[in-house]
């Protein structure tokens, strides 16, 4: 009877420790891609809230009293850098003191040299690095080694995760180059609402054209729009796309006066709630799909 209490009592401890060990590690990420990138690795051991969630755009977060709640209980922090998130979160972030990690570290940055637009946060670099897979190498990588810190016990199978996803990359990155590649590079041009897709211009050789710069609230200038008006009917562009996180007043605008229909949407900075892009990776193929069948 002895033995039976002791080997009951040993399996309940054993059940207890598995349930302690097994509770997820909350973790805050900043924005939909990036929320989802860190759930695809840290898979059941970390529960992700995202505080700008899908079809939001970054441009116009506001901090909320729930949003600093919520960083200050987590075990990690994650942004994504070069400017996206405003100085208000990045602070709030900083001063939280829970471990902050900037997912495009070590990643190259493009500079921006667009003096036309007024740069919302004072962009110096693009910080929309998820427009080339093959840079999401890095960004995954540095998502998986911020979780095997904070949590040493689940190395192997944040390693494990990492390992797939990295294949998955380059899996998308493959198709990506030959679904463009198959269009003469004097087709590979497109108008979208803002200036989000220049990793993805330098990538696959693809010129894009935004009324707005980086930041999807600034207004261009009139003479901005008839110049790009002009580019559109000059260079004859068939690819217009309005973003799932701008308003498409202007891009509309643009189509009417240059008779171009609009030929769908792209998502930019932010997955969508369902399909097409409820994942980064769905995102992206979204993304492409709808290039390439504008083009050509």
């Amino acid at each position: 009877m002895r033995r039976i209490i002791s080997v009951l009592s040993f399996t309940f401890l054993s059940v207890f420790i598995h349930l302690v060990q097994a509770a997820p590690l909350p973790v805050v990420a900043s924005f939909s891609i990036l929320g989802d990138v860190t759930k695809q690795i840290g898979g059941d051991r970390i529960q992700v809230s995202t505080l700008i969630g899908a079809d939001q755009d970054t441009h116009m977060y506001q901090l909320l009293s729930k949003d600093l709640r919520q960083m200050r209980s987590a075990k990690l922090i994650l942004l994504n850098g070069y400017g996206l998130e405003s100085l208000s979160l990045q602070r709030a972030a900083e001063q939280s003191h829970v471990p902050v990690i900037y997912a495009v570290q070590g990643i190259q940055p493009q500079v921006l040299n667009d003096g036309n637009h007024k740069h919302d946060h004072q962009h110096k670099y693009d910080p929309h690095v998820w427009n080339d897979p093959v840079l999401m190498h890095t960004y995954a990588r540095n998502i998986a080694n911020a979780l095997i810190k904070i949590d040493p016990a689940g190395k192997a199978y944040y390693q494990s995760r990492l390992a797939n996803y990295e294949q998955r990359l380059n899996q998308l990155h493959q198709w990506a180059a030959k679904a463009f590649a198959a269009i003469p590079a004097s087709k590979r041009k497109v108008l979208t609402g803002h200036d989000a897709f220049g990793y993805m211009a330098k990538r696959y050789q693809i010129t894009f054209i935004a009324p707005q710069g980086v930041s999807a609230d600034a207004e261009p200038s009139a003479r901005q729009v008839a110049s790009i008006i002009n580019q559109i009917r000059n260079q004859n562009i068939k690819a217009v796309f309005v973003e799932n996180i701008k308003n498409p007043k202007m891009i509309q605008r643009i189509s009417k006066e240059t008779g171009i229909k609009i030929s769908g949407q792209l998502y930019s900075d932010a997955l969508s709630k369902g399909a097409p892009a409820a994942t980064y990776l769905d995102m992206f193929r979204s993304n492409v799909s709808a290039l390439s069948a504008a083009m050509k």
